[in-house]
């Protein structure tokens, strides 16, 4: 069996992978701490970040309602053929 390219040595292949390796961790770690500082906002304070990031998903949850009556009102035998086999579905999980 030949070798791909057998100039290369088993510790610059293993290099490479730390070389990716790091570089995901650190890409990690910037997503992560961007991710806090939007949730957290640090200098008002931990009960002050919860009812934002309360709020927050309140305000998502409530667009999310009106989109499903929308759809609904826009096709309302769809959806209720939707509703009923998943209906179904359940109770037929539920008899097991």
């Amino acid at each position: 069996m030949a070798d791909i390219n057998p100039t290369l040595k088993d510790e610059e292949i293993t290099d490479v992978a730390d070389d990716r390796r790091a570089r995901l961790d650190r890409a990690g770690d910037r997503w992560i701490e961007q991710g806090e500082t939007r949730s957290f906002a640090r200098d008002a304070g931990l009960r002050q970040a919860v009812r934002s990031d309360l709020a927050t998903s309140r305000d998502w949850a409530r667009e999310r309602a009106e989109l499903a009556r929308s759809r609904i009102e826009d096709k309302p035998l769809k959806a209720t053929t939707y509703a009923l086999g998943v209906g179904v579905l359940i109770g037929l999980l539920l008899r097991r």
